[in-house]
């Protein structure tokens, strides 16, 4: 029954509220890069993807998923990097598609299901790294496709794989997209959008004529856009089908892997239905925490300028 009742986090009490425990660690956490040499994925659709590892040939390897419109530079994943290489990891970090400051090389970008990818680069450290034990740890979008990832597949895993970790993820898109779309969000909302756009514009100039982008910036949330470019692009039949083939909640029943998901109660990306307690309750290897603060990919320490609990607690349940 690896429901967790009683989460010991708590956020520093100078950092009140949800809205603010997720902006200030993404504004002013400044972390020195943890993760050296670069490494190009080759993919056999003709695209790539870019890693970055630090490694010495440890036996155990952690391989880390960020989350939407971010890349293996932002803080929390270099944060979590540098803690479990203190701990004595090695460690390979990821962009998706497109989100490393080059445009990828197809008309197909990065979406919340894509476990194609991620299998790809499982696959590529598997082959590379002699790690006998290799854990996974995803944020938000990555968060939910590494819970997605050993649900949907759990008897073609790899026997070296060993735990997982996730933060802060929609695990019904549905349900986060709506949350998203409430004026209390508008700020989220709008920075995903920009950045969203831009990318379609540089794709448009790949691939003259096969995208329509009139109203583009008329549009105002993710059901509009996973309706109009997210879902036709990667085969989906809209917004709706998107979401539903894609949330990781359907796949948590499945997991076989000793698996922690760590939601703040509080988190203002997350409706109800992106707090699994039924799936815990029910599973032998999924466990589920929601501690009433820490806000989205926050968890920052009270009174702590470096690690963060959420890398405290990722290296604890993954050690265990």
């Amino acid at each position: 029954m690896p429901l967790i009742q009683d989460s010991s986090y708590r956020a520093p009490s100078w950092l009140p509220g949800g809205h603010v425990q997720t902006i200030y660690p993404a504004l002013f956490r400044r972390v020195a890069r943890a993760t050296k040499r670069p490494d190009r994925l080759e993919l056999p659709d003709g695209d790539f993807l870019d890693l970055e590892w630090a490694e010495q040939g440890r036996p155990r390897l952690a391989i880390l998923s960020h989350g939407l419109e971010a890349s293996l530079k932002t803080g929390y994943i270099q944060g979590m990097a540098a803690a479990l290489i203190r701990r004595g990891w090695d460690v390979l970090v990821w962009n998706f598609r497109g989100c490393g400051g080059e445009p990828n090389r197809l008309l197909r970008m990065y979406h919340s299901g894509a476990t194609g990818d991620l299998h790809a680069v499982i696959s590529h450290a598997l082959a590379n790294h002699p790690a006998k034990s290799i854990d996974l740890i995803g944020f938000s979008l990555g968060g939910n496709l590494t819970l997605k990832y050993l649900g949907e597949r759990p008897t073609e895993l790899s026997p070296r794989l060993h735990r997982a970790v996730a933060f802060s993820v929609p695990c019904d898109l549905a349900c986060s997209s709506r949350q998203l779309a409430l004026p209390s969000n508008r700020i989220y909302m709008d920075r995903f959008l920009r950045e969203m756009r831009a990318k379609l514009r540089a794709k448009n100039l790949m691939f003259p004529g096969q995208l329509d982008l009139t109203g583009l910036d008329r549009i105002r949330s993710f059901q509009e856009f996973d309706d109009r470019f997210t879902a036709p692009i990667h085969g989906f039949r809209d917004a709706e089908d998107y979401w539903a083939r894609n949330s990781c909640r359907q796949f948590l029943p499945h997991i076989t892997l000793p698996t922690l998901l760590v939601n703040a109660a509080n988190d203002p990306f997350l409706g109800d239905g992106c707090h699994p307690r039924e799936e815990a309750a029910a599973s032998g290897f999924f466990h589920f925490e929601s501690p009433a603060t820490g806000g989205h990919v926050g968890f920052m320490s009270p009174g702590a300028r470096g690690e963060y609990a959420s890398e405290t607690r990722a290296a604890e349940f993954l050690g265990a």
